[in-house]
């Protein structure tokens, strides 16, 4: 074999190593998948203040001291609300379930006065099935998420590993750097190093505009809820904005928990549509101007392979893989665009004919 083959042997041998080193250690991947998500957005701050002299342990430490200051006064603003929030909502689910009882038995009535008897009472039998098993589905669900022992051990790991993981990698982030250079194949070193300053800037990229989509969503949901009369809908607006950290996925548990507290607090349709069209609107300004101009033109990824991201992360990786997802399909995007430009520029895709001349009557696609 080439030396070309080999290396190439190599580098699949060791991205599929990677991934499978990956698949069976997902269960404990969430605090380390976190502490290096918030090192890479600190370490701008970290080497900032390095280079203005504080050593760089102690400027790790204060970086990593204020981040978690700021995150834990946004969890003392927003915990005791939505804890407000979630006994509002559960002391109002039997005064609404009456509600949509009673208006089912109008539209049951209606249907029957327009069906035949056998017919009205087969659908009457399939939507109360239906209704049951949603709320068993929905049970077990939050039981689950109360009671999992692996859910409250990923908490507690959470809380107590992330930030001392993140404050190593803030502190060795300089050498680690410098001992992954220095074990690059010397051969394809600036192949390499051009392709992690690609990496670098489409991370930076998709972390500076998801920001910004966070902090407009927030100030969009928090006043618009606010105009609609839901109780705390400053709250919700911000917790709606942290949530959108994750794409599509903030904005779905933002919409539930928004459409749950207008059921719980108004108890008619005509507010809850209110509030539907509020998400309704939201959503489609999100999805066609900030993601496309914020985001997608600075990771160069469609919506719908953003969509398939997500899907694809949450299948293998649980919840870390949802987290980094689109990060991933960031990193993977530059890397397929660097093989795309190699086959391109290789005899696999512009072969010379026998003659060494290309027939006239083959017409290439460019």
């Amino acid at each position: 074999m080439s030396p070309r083959t080999w290396r190439l042997l190599f580098w699949l041998g060791l991205l599929l190593g990677a991934v499978l080193a990956l698949g069976l250690l997902r269960g404990i991947l969430m605090p380390f998948a976190t502490g290096f998500a918030i090192a890479y957005i600190l370490q701008p701050s970290v080497a900032r203040l390095e280079r203005w002299g504080v050593h760089r342990g102690l400027a790790s430490l204060a970086v990593l001291i204020l981040f978690l200051f700021g995150l834990a006064a946004v969890l003392v603003i927003l915990v005791p609300v939505i804890q407000g929030q979630i006994v509002q909502l559960i002391a109002g689910v039997p005064g609404f379930v009456q509600t949509v009882q009673k208006d089912l038995g109008h539209l049951i009535q209606l249907l029957q006065r327009h069906l035949p008897a056998e017919e009205a009472g087969k659908l009457r039998d399939v939507v109360g099935a239906k209704i049951a098993e949603a709320l068993t589905w929905l049970a077990g669900i939050v039981q689950s998420m109360i009671t999992s022992s692996f859910a409250i051990l990923n908490i507690i790991s959470l809380v107590i590993i992330t930030p001392i993981v993140t404050f190593f990698l803030l502190r060795d982030w300089d050498r680690m750097v410098a001992v992954i250079d220095a074990n690059l194949p010397r051969q394809s070193l600036d192949t390499v190093r051009a392709q992690a300053r690609l990496v670098s800037d489409t991370l930076v990229g998709f972390v500076h505009g998801q920001a910004l989509v966070c902090v407009i969503l927030a100030v969009y949901y928090a006043i618009a809820l606010t105009a609609a009369r839901l109780s705390d809908g400053l709250a919700l607006g911000v917790l709606i904005g942290v949530l959108a950290i994750i794409p599509i996925l903030g904005v779905a548990t933002g919409f539930v928990l928004a459409i749950a507290f207008a059921a719980s607090q108004y108890g008619t349709w005509s507010e809850i549509i209110i509030v539907a069209g509020i998400f309704a609107f939201g959503q489609a300004i999100e999805a066609n101007f900030l993601t496309p101009k914020l985001i997608g033109e600075r990771i160069h990824l469609h919506p719908v392979w953003v969509i398939f991201a997500l899907f694809a992360g949450g299948t293998l990786f649980g919840f870390v893989g949802v987290l980094v997802a689109v990060p991933a399909a960031a990193v993977i995007g530059v890397l397929a665009r660097f093989a795309l430009s190699r086959y391109k520029n290789s005899s696999l895709y512009d072969a010379p004919a026998a003659d060494g001349e290309t027939p006239a009557n083959v017409t290439r696609l460019r």
